[in-house]
C-alpha cells in the first residue's frame, strides 16, 4: 500500500522544457486529488534544467526529510556540446553571443584536454543557475540583466567519456558521471575554453541518479493512471474519523 503521507520516493523522466518545480507541482496536484486533501509536502531531490530531460527524484510527505541525503547520490548524464560558439546561459536558453575558431579541434586534442576535468576539480557555477546570491536565485538576477558573481565550488567528475565526435558539425557527445553540485553547462563552458574555442550544450539527459536509471522512471503523463491503480493509505483525518 502506498502511503504518501508517511512518505514515498518516486522517480520521473522529466519532460523537455518543464522545470523541476513544474514536475513537483503536477505530482502534488494529482496526489492531493487522489487523497482528497488540500495540502501535501512534495519536493524534488536535485534540480534539472528546463532544457534537460531525465531522472528527477520526487519525495512526498515525511520522505521530504531525505532530500539532502538523496541529493548526494552520484549522477550520470549524456550531453552534446556544440563547439565553436557560446551563449550566456551555456545552453540553448539564450542565443549565441560569440563564435570561435574550430579548425584546430581534433579528436586527438579532445583526448588530450578531457583528463583535466576528471577527478576532483573546481567549477564556477553558471549565472543562470539555482545558486543563491544574497537570498536571491542567481538565474532570477541574471534574467533581469544583473551581473552575477559566483564562487568556485569543489566537485568530483568520476567518469568523462567521449561517445561521439562529429568534426563536420563540431559536436561532441559525452557521458559524465559526477558528484552533487556539478553543472554540466559550466563543464561545457570550461571544456570549450580548454579547447581554445567556445562551447555550449545543445542536449542534456540525466540518465542515472544513484542506482536508478532513466529506463526505470515514470513518465508524468502516465502518473494519474498509475496512481489510480495503487492501493493508497488514507490521510490520518480520514483513516481515524472523530
Amino acid at each position: 500500500m502506498a502511503d504518501f503521507i508517511t512518505g514515498e520516493i518516486l522517480y520521473f523522466d522529466k519532460p523537455l522544457r518543464w522545470t523541476s518545480f513544474d514536475l513537483v507541482a503536477k505530482v502534488r496536484w494529482q496526489l492531493c486529488k487522489r487523497l482528497g486533501v488540500k495540502k501535501l509536502k512534495v519536493g524534488h531531490a536535485g534540480t534539472l534544467d528546463p532544457l534537460a530531460t531525465g531522472v528527477v527524484t520526487v519525495c512526498t510527505g515525511r520522505a521530504t526529510k531525505r532530500i539532502n541525503e538523496l541529493q548526494a547520490h552520484t549522477k550520470e548524464y549524456v550531453t552534446t556540446l556544440q563547439l565553436g560558439a557560446t551563449t550566456p546561459s551555456y545552453d540553448l536558453e539564450k542565443p549565441i553571443d560569440a563564435t570561435y575558431p574550430t579548425q584546430h579541434i581534433t579528436r586527438e586534442l579532445i583526448d588530450e584536454v578531457l583528463p583535466r576535468f576528471r577527478g576532483r576539480i573546481e567549477q564556477v557555477p553558471p549565472a543562470f543557475s539555482a545558486c543563491k546570491v544574497n537570498g536571491d536565485r542567481a538565474y532570477e538576477l541574471a534574467r533581469k540583466g544583473a551581473e552575477v558573481q559566483l564562487k568556485a565550488k569543489v566537485l568530483v567528475i568520476d567518469e568523462l567519456e567521449v561517445l561521439r565526435f562529429d568534426p563536420a558539425a563540431m559536436q561532441l557527445e559525452l557521458r559524465i558521471v559526477c558528484s552533487k553540485g556539478t553543472y554540466i553547462r559550466a563543464l561545457a563552458r570550461d571544456i570549450g575554453e580548454a579547447l581554445q574555442s567556445g562551447a555550449h550544450l545543445i542536449a542534456l539527459r540525466r540518465t542515472r541518479v544513484g542506482d536508478i536509471r532513466v529506463e526505470q522512471c515514470m513518465q508524468i503523463e502516465d502518473f494519474q493512471a498509475w496512481l489510480e491503480r495503487q492501493s493508497v493509505a488514507p490521510p490520518p483525518s480520514l483513516s481515524n474519523p472523530v
